[in-house]
């Protein structure tokens, strides 16, 4: 099971994914496209083409977690659009905020949250 806790990496890729991608694909990514090592522990964060669905993959030491949330109604409503990057690195409330479909940059968080990452 995956835990995010206030010390948990995350890194949100920019870029719009096929997720036809499996985990080889999505790894393949991480090593090639934004030269990070999917093995670090560190939760990274794909949105699909549609911007309907949300895919993460993180290592936990033994395997690949590869989990996503699709949205019933509409789409994600933050992402962001940066051109002088592929991604960028997340704290753990901010990959909370995300998950509920939040804005991060908008949402308030406990200090225990923020103090870390």
């Amino acid at each position: 099971m995956l835990a995010i806790t206030a010390n948990t990496k995350a890194y949100l890729y920019l870029n719009r994914v096929d997720f036809r991608n499996g985990i080889d694909g999505l790894q393949a990514i991480c090593r090639n496209l934004i030269d990070q090592d999917p093995f670090s522990g560190t939760i990274f964060i794909f949105k699909n083409q549609k911007g309907t669905t949300i895919r993460a993959l993180a290592y936990d030491g033994q395997g690949f977690w590869m989990c996503s949330k699709r949205l019933s109604k509409g789409k994600f409503l933050w992402w962001p659009n940066h051109t002088d990057s592929k991604g960028i690195t997340l704290r753990a409330c901010d990959l909370q905020a995300l998950l509920w479909n939040g804005n991060p940059q908008k949402a308030t968080f406990s200090k225990d949250w923020k103090k870390i990452g």
